[in-house]
């Protein structure tokens, strides 16, 4: 990885910020109350029915339409997929996960999707979707946040760049 023949100085530094990179690349996020850990996103447009060269794409298209029949079947699957990976400090009573989401067609008109879990894990997952008539005739996201929520008090949000 370094040649020994770099001075001691040069291999601690690289070191140093190799670290400090990597730790740069987390995707996740602390607030006071609970961290979001990952976020999975999956758009599926139309037209673009292409062979996928990796396997994990393939699997998550074909995921999607299965049982889907018809063509009105197939078409309302197309849109917006997201998968959120949380943790909660507490997890004894209910928290809500709140979806907020913005689309091309729409202007600055919040949308919004809850979730409510009542059986906190370690790990737990919130899946929304966005797809079908409302894809279709508002076009698709541009911008989203996604907030853990206790009542009224926020645990921990995270949104896209261009939320605001």
């Amino acid at each position: 990885m370094i040649p020994a023949s770099f001075p001691a100085f040069f291999r601690l530094t690289f070191a140093v910020l190799a670290v400090l990179t990597l730790g740069a690349c987390s995707s996740s996020v602390t607030g006071p109350g609970g961290k979001i850990t990952q976020v999975k996103y999956y758009h599926l447009q139309p037209g673009d029915l292409r062979q996928a060269q990796q396997r994990t794409l393939s699997f998550e298209r074909e995921h999607i339409f299965y049982g889907a029949i018809t063509a009105q079947e197939i078409n309302d699957r197309f849109g917006h997929y997201y998968a959120f990976s949380w943790k909660a400090d507490d997890r004894t009573g209910p928290v809500t996960v709140r979806f907020q989401y913005r689309l091309a067609k729409t202007g600055l008109r919040d949308f919004v999707q809850e979730q409510v879990v009542d059986d906190i894990g370690r790990s737990n997952l919130s899946r929304f979707e966005v797809n079908g008539p409302e894809y279709r005739n508002n076009g698709r996201i541009t911008m989203w946040k996604v907030t853990l929520l206790r009542g009224k008090e926020e645990l921990v949000s995270q949104q896209s760049y261009l939320w605001n």
